[in-house]
């Protein structure tokens, strides 16, 4: 049986060992805490239009008289 010995007298190499068998893994998922951009803000990168063509069918008519 090992003997204990309190965290704080470990070596630096030991306290370091022990410390990553602590940490638990986030399994891809990133921690940062995000928030949403806020919708009412103007966003140069968006690109809005109001009539999207590809969508609905477009025809042009020409008069000819």
């Amino acid at each position: 049986m090992e003997k204990f010995v309190p965290f704080e007298k470990l070596s630096k190499k030991e306290q370091k060992k022990l410390s990553a068998l602590k940490r638990r893994d986030w399994n891809g998922l990133n921690p940062v805490t995000r928030k949403s951009e806020n919708p009412k803000a103007y966003n140069r990168k968006r690109h809005r239009t109001d009539f999207d063509f590809d969508s609905v069918p477009f025809f042009f008519f020409i008069r000819l008289s």
